[in-house]
């Protein structure tokens, strides 16, 4: 029988599409959930955890081989009030120190632990594209991530590999930033955001779960990687592509100005606004290869595919 993956986070967006890949390439795969589901699907099941009530099934950790760690509430989801801030860092944080904890004082078998972490540990662009080794921005979404990152990495005082894959603004129209690009989109309006010269770091979302079933599968993995495309483009070039490919070249480009998007949206609408352009060079360098490195190929695809 092939390695059981157990996944946290599993029931979002990522996760998702990830225990689909893995059931199809044969591995068994556990979802850890808040929830009671029961599943009806050969070589995946359910398993109760809660982070914050330290909660867990143990037998689900000790038949596991890896661990993909996707759990964290919703960066793009409220207003971030203080409160709403002090959940995503603890949704991130205490979860990973659960696992940890969990780890150290269970026998088991797990060989590595593949934990997802955001581009946003990085400041705004400067004009040289951030790689693995630039330090986080100090900004809201940079010390969350390193705090996360940090949380993470302290699975391998037990001897395990870790692998973090900072990833950028994931494309699919089942959730996230394009869903949203959508809507306007299937009415003949592209909505560039502020300017629209800010770049966006982007990946298709069956690129990053062949990604982290490269971390899963590939031994010659470990540390830190970026989970973009080789290819950044601007806000405008984004929207852009997304309106051509649902209405050909009948769509308006229509502005939603900074002030706007500040009133909206609150503190959040500095990630909206800041532009990241980050390096794919480090995962390409161990053979990876994208299947939608370009926006428009990818966007193309998405659309015929929902």
């Amino acid at each position: 029988m092939m390695d059981t993956v157990l996944i946290t986070g599993g029931t979002g967006l990522v996760g998702q599409a990830l225990t689909a890949l893995l059931l199809e390439r044969g591995y068994r795969v556990t979802v850890l959930t808040r929830g009671n589901k029961v599943s009806e699907t050969p070589n995946l099941r359910y398993a109760h955890w809660d982070p914050f009530r330290k909660m867990l099934d143990i037998t689900a950790l000790q038949e596991a081989d890896h661990i993909v760690h996707l759990a964290g509430a919703n960066v793009a989801e409220g207003r971030w009030t203080k409160r709403r801030k002090q959940e995503l860092v603890d949704s991130r944080v205490d979860s990973s120190n659960f696992l940890f904890s969990s780890l150290r004082e269970h026998p088991n078998k797990v060989k590595k632990v593949i934990s997802a972490s955001a581009t946003g540990y990085y400041g705004p662009y400067t004009g040289k594209p951030f790689t693995e080794n630039d330090p986080p921005a100090d900004d809201f979404l940079g010390t969350t991530c390193k705090a996360w990152e940090g949380s993470v990495r302290q699975i391998e005082t037990l001897g395990k590999k870790v692998i973090i894959l900072r990833t950028g603004i994931v494309l699919s129209l089942k959730g996230g930033a394009l869903k949203e690009f959508h809507r306007p989109a299937k009415l003949g309006f592209a909505t560039v955001m502020g300017s629209g010269e800010q770049f966006i770091s982007w990946i298709h979302l069956q690129d990053l779960v062949r990604l982290y079933h490269n971390a899963i599968a590939n031994d010659q993995l470990q540390g830190v990687y970026n989970a973009v495309s080789p290819r950044p483009v601007t806000n405008r070039e984004l929207v852009q592509a997304l309106a051509r490919a649902v209405k050909g070249n009948s769509f308006i480009t229509v502005h939603v100005p900074a002030f706007a998007l500040k009133m909206a949206l609150g503190e959040m609408s500095v990630e909206v606004l800041k532009s990241v352009k980050v390096s794919s060079e480090k995962i390409q360098q161990t053979g990876f290869a994208f299947s939608y490195p370009d926006v428009d190929s990818a966007v193309k695809q998405i659309v015929s595919n929902p």
